[in-house]
């Protein structure tokens, strides 16, 4: 059995739990597991339609008001309830914030070991994963051979995709085993403001990317225009938004926000490993660029050599010539 931890939004499942339960079918198809799934947030019919849609037959909601605020370790203690019950030989989450401090908590109390970052099983038998380390600039295979194997997904590490076979999701109620002390640190209040919505440059298919060599705040009129005419979304370096050029809900990278576009178009930016470290997952990277040997230009697929100011104009002039043609 394999278990995996979702995450809620309003419009349901969140893409990355949509992700990893998309790599636990996969992983439990080789392995002859079959996946469940753990909801803390109210399972809505949203939730139980999205849930079917990825092939779980089983979703099991802990119930007890003190788990309506987020604490880590009451939460892992809940999840430890029904991976005990379930008899489950695997537990899974996505790679958030919040899924690697479950999982931390989940592996400390069964006394295994956890694998953080998971991009690929290498094999089922011993189960053999591969992870990103050294935020994501290196990969290493481990061997999770416990008698129950916790590891989270690394995001966009796969694209979400329906079971062939949907399911109607059936919700069983779980009465959690609580201790007071894992509820002394907990989430009381969470304030999101517009500024640091980033779903939209997370979820964009097309990211045009900006460094210092943008040169200023004032610099960024024909990299919006290009992002415009591509329908993208545009994504900045780290010290664009030290320097205050754009927000930090464009950052791209190891503090930033890490993307999977089918196109990546950095401009101007010299390839950091901190930077690398959000965008190695595109599935095709044209780089523009004044420096051949700058270790984005290198990692590309493709590149321009020149100045962004010069080239970016260039290729909106042809895109909007294309149209009008």
């Amino acid at each position: 059995m394999i278990i995996v931890l979702v995450e809620a939004n309003a419009d349901g499942l969140t893409l990355f739990s949509r992700e990893a339960l998309t790599f636990a079918r996969a992983l439990g198809d080789r392995a002859g597991h079959a996946v469940q799934a753990v909801v803390f947030d109210e399972p809505t019919d949203a939730i139980r339609q999205q849930l079917g849609e990825q092939g779980v037959a089983l979703a099991h909601h802990p119930d007890d008001p003190r788990l309506s605020d987020y604490a880590g370790a009451s939460w892992a203690a809940a999840a430890v309830d029904v991976v005990r019950s379930s008899a489950a030989e695997i537990v899974l989450a996505s790679g958030t914030p919040r899924g690697n401090e479950i999982l931390a908590h989940i592996a400390a109390r069964l006394d295994v070991r956890m694998a953080a970052n998971v991009v690929q099983v290498e094999s089922t038998d011993p189960l053999v994963v591969t992870r990103q380390v050294v935020g994501g600039a290196a990969l290493e295979d481990m061997r999770l051979d416990d008698p129950i194997a916790v590891l989270s997904v690394a995001g966009h590490a796969c694209d979400p995709q329906a079971a062939s076979v949907a399911m109607t999701t059936e919700v069983a109620t779980v009465s959690p085993t609580l201790d007071e002390r894992d509820l002394v640190t907990r989430v009381m209040q969470v304030e999101q403001t517009q500024a640091e919505d980033t779903s939209a440059l997370t979820g964009a298919r097309v990211v045009v990317g900006a460094g210092r060599g943008a040169g200023g705040a004032e610099g960024f009129t024909d990299l919006l225009e290009l992002t415009e005419l591509l329908g993208g979304a545009l994504g900045v370096s780290r010290v664009v938004t030290s320097l205050g050029w754009r927000p930090h809900s464009e950052q791209v990278g190891q503090t930033g926000s890490r993307i999977a576009p089918d196109l990546y178009i950095p401009c101007g930016i010299s390839g950091a490993i901190q930077h690398w470290a959000g965008c190695q997952s595109a599935k095709t990277i044209l780089a523009i660029n004044t420096d051949p040997e700058a270790p984005m230009v290198t990692r590309a697929h493709y590149a321009v050599i020149g100045d962004l100011h010069e080239v970016v104009p260039a290729i909106n002039k042809e895109l909007r010539s294309r149209r009008t043609g």
